[in-house]
């Protein structure tokens, strides 16, 4: 019994900021910043999806630069424009600053990344499988 929990590894979605890794005990998070040229907030929301994660949906007031055209856009009356992507991505690699007031959101907390990190550091984000007491020891968001 012993031998399966120190072999044994969970799905996690991990953050490297720098030095640190965070895990997210959440399968799900959406990802919103603050767009350099429209100056409006952009949301992206992801899942878990086995190694991967998946960008289920993008939520944005105007278009503009950056923004996906293949998407289905979902009708909604927020006033944004709600596109589903359903696109699989291997991890991302992003930069985080306090002027994008770049932050992750669940369920049940926000989370600033750039209050974790100097300003302009690359923070990657994926999937991986850790073993448990990596886990428990580790840092989670």
């Amino acid at each position: 019994m012993l031998l399966f929990f120190l072999l044994w590894k969970l799905p996690v979605i991990q953050f490297v900021l720098g030095d640190e890794v965070y895990y997210l005990k959440e399968s799900s998070f959406t990802l919103k910043w603050i767009h350099s040229v429209e100056k409006e907030e952009w949301r992206e929301q992801y899942e878990r999806d086995g190694d991967k994660l998946l960008l289920t949906e993008t939520i944005f007031k105007t278009y503009g630069a950056g923004v996906p055209s293949d998407g289905e856009i979902i009708p909604s009356e927020d006033g944004y424009v709600h596109m589903r992507i359903n696109r699989q991505v291997q991890e991302m690699n992003l930069t985080v600053s306090e002027n994008a007031q770049t932050a992750i959101e669940t369920d049940d907390k926000e989370i600033l990344l750039y209050e974790l990190t100097p300003d302009y550091e690359f923070v990657t984000i994926s999937v991986r499988h850790v073993h448990l007491w990596e886990y428990v020891g580790g840092k989670t968001l």
